[in-house]
């Protein structure tokens, strides 16, 4: 199919999603806490090299639609995948997904498994993320509605996929202890998972194996591994800012967490208690979306147990 053709396709599903779901307005992310719920829009954007993102609720969708592979990168909900689906089926013809790559293991990124399931040959997670995924469920009572990957790797999973090459890297904990970084090395796109969150306070879910102090670590791995030219997918953006960027917004989110542990520190230094600490806030980050972890902070640094 040609480059022209896959736009076409792409504008098109756009106007039949846009139409079905009444609004053209694009919602990254859920509003503020308080706020009133925003509609939720699907919204397709191509990138290049049959590559896109899908956005609707939840966590940032990757997706590829190549004449000779298909390939989708998180699931969001199952209301919100079946969305994806509806939009997405136009543009792969009667092809299945060859991959389903789960970037964590958050009901966000993993709700939709199930939904997208049947159209998958295979879903791709790193090994620690279908058990925490299971974890979860079972919190949650929801394990009827949820779909594992049935292939795992430990640091790096690597396969040629017709014209394009995935290769995928677990740098260690860092949002949570299952994070994988997606790389489609001929389009040169690398969906961050949670990995990135763009101009918005980044959860960080130390219950589930996170660390501050590797996810820095990991941003600056993850910029050197890749050139100038790469197009990052974020997992997460504050509404209305975009979900795609360059390595400066990676290194941004690396200086915000250099701050973060700076300011706990300085604060666990001068006999500061939590409270104190967490009162104190951000004020530099202050146009961020949400609020700081500064008491998960806290505790990895006071190597508290958590819980």
């Amino acid at each position: 199919m040609t480059s022209n053709r896959r736009e076409f396709l792409v504008r098109s599903t756009l106007a039949v999603a846009a139409g079905a779901f009444g609004s053209t307005r694009l919602f990254a992310q859920q509003p503020a806490a308080g706020a009133p719920a925003p509609p939720t829009v699907p919204v397709f954007a191509s990138l290049r090299r049959n590559v896109g993102t899908f956005t609707a609720r939840g966590g940032t969708i990757g997706w590829m639609a190549a004449p000779d592979a298909v390939v989708v990168i998180d699931s969001q909900f199952a209301d919100t995948s079946k969305m994806f689906l509806e939009g997405f089926k136009p543009m792969i013809g009667g092809r299945k997904i060859d991959l389903l790559i789960n970037s964590h293991h958050h009901g966000d990124h993993t709700g939709g498994n199930k939904v997208l399931q049947p159209s998958v040959v295979k879903i791709v997670a790193q090994e620690n993320a279908p058990g925490l995924q299971r974890k979860a469920a079972a919190a949650q009572k929801s394990e009827d509605a949820q779909a594992y990957a049935d292939t795992t790797f430990k640091t790096d999973w690597k396969v040629d996929l017709g014209s394009e090459v995935i290769s995928i890297r677990h740098y260690g904990p860092g949002h949570t202890g299952g994070d994988s970084v997606i790389f489609l090395e001929k389009a040169n796109i690398v969906h961050m998972g949670d990995l990135m969150s763009h101009q918005r306070h980044p959860r960080v879910d130390r219950p589930s194996g996170a660390s501050i102090q590797n996810w820095l670590v990991t941003l600056e791995k993850t910029v050197k591994d890749h050139n100038a030219d790469t197009v990052y997918v974020f997992g997460h953006s504050k509404v209305g800012a975009p979900v795609t960027g360059s390595s400066k917004d990676l290194l941004a989110l690396r200086d915000y967490f250099s701050a973060m542990l700076s300011y706990v520190q300085k604060g666990i230094a001068a006999g500061k208690s939590a409270e104190e600490i967490v009162k104190g806030g951000l004020p530099a980050f202050s146009e961020h979306e949400g609020a700081p972890q500064l008491q998960v902070a806290y505790d990895e640094l006071s190597a508290k147990k958590s819980t």
